[in-house]
């Protein structure tokens, strides 16, 4: 079923788990992370960066990702992911999107409140989830422990940042990355700070960059107050290898069985990171 963001996250902080918000642009890779949520009978978030929303619009991504839902055993919301322009901010809010994270961790303090209050605003009209950050994720590919700890979220920032703007989730930074890591760095979570953020903050918490994050810190990080992971960059991997390996292989093959086998990498990733995190059999 197509359902409500808030409702879907609610359920995972009060329960404990982390709801895994799967990166999509395109048919297959929705599909196959509902196809893997079904599988753990888990429930699930798809979401859509903004960086993606010239391939796949709100206007096209909503009535595609709603078909799906309405025909899946559990409950799938859609979130506009990293959303800082403010009109396509405005375009997934009338398409009919559950979820908006609005990013303006890159100004000040006080212009990150009140951009996020502006969302905010608007997203109670209809019982939309709002998702600000404080903080910034860092970058996979350049990952070092020193960067990564510079961008944590501090905790003195917490309570007037939500306190002013109203949000229902709270996106902190402690320590991973967006994107693919070298392949001798992974990432460390500060279960230090993530703890003091939860004791801070009286919304639930997202975890950004969990690709190649370790399962086992997946697993715990339920327990200090995440209640998303946010996973794209290994499901989009999996998915171009498959391809890279199909067309080596058969390179005379037809594109809708290289999509096929696309969509069936995606699936397998989504299906393991639905394994760490507490989601499956919640649904």
């Amino acid at each position: 079923m197509y359902a409500s963001m808030k409702t879907v996250i609610d359920d995972a902080w009060q329960r404990q788990y982390a709801v895994l918000a799967i990166n999509c642009f395109n048919l297959e890779t929705a599909r196959a992370a509902i196809a893997a949520a079904e599988q753990q009978q888990a429930p699930l978030i798809l979401n859509v960066y903004q960086g993606h929303s010239r391939h796949f619009p709100p206007h096209i991504a909503m009535p595609l990702v709603q078909a799906l839902a309405q025909q899946a055993s559990v409950p799938v919301a859609l979130s506009l992911d990293h959303g800082k322009a403010f009109d396509l901010i405005g375009q997934s809010f009338r398409a009919g999107f559950t979820g908006l994270m609005i990013d303006a961790s890159g100004h000040p303090l006080a212009e990150n409140i009140r951009q996020t209050r502006q969302v905010v605003q608007m997203a109670a009209t209809a019982d939309v989830c709002v998702e600000g950050e404080l903080g910034h994720i860092a970058d996979a590919p350049v990952y070092n422990l020193d960067d990564a700890a510079v961008k944590m979220t501090r905790v003195e920032d917490v309570m007037p940042f939500i306190s002013q703007t109203g949000i229902d989730l709270l996106a902190v930074s402690v320590g991973t990355a967006h994107g693919l890591y070298p392949p001798d760095v992974t990432p460390e979570i500060n279960f230090e700070r993530l703890s003091a953020l939860h004791r801070e903050s009286p919304v639930p918490l997202a975890l950004h960059g969990g690709s190649g994050t370790k399962a086992e810190d997946i697993r715990r990080v339920s327990q200090h107050g995440v209640a998303k992971i946010n996973v794209g960059a290994a499901v989009f991997e999996a998915g171009k290898n498959a391809l890279q390996n199909a067309l080596r292989q058969q390179p005379s093959a037809e594109l809708a069985d290289l999509l096929m086998q696309m969509e069936s990498a995606c699936q397998q990733v989504v299906f393991e990171y639905l394994s760490w995190s507490g989601a499956a059999n919640k649904a």
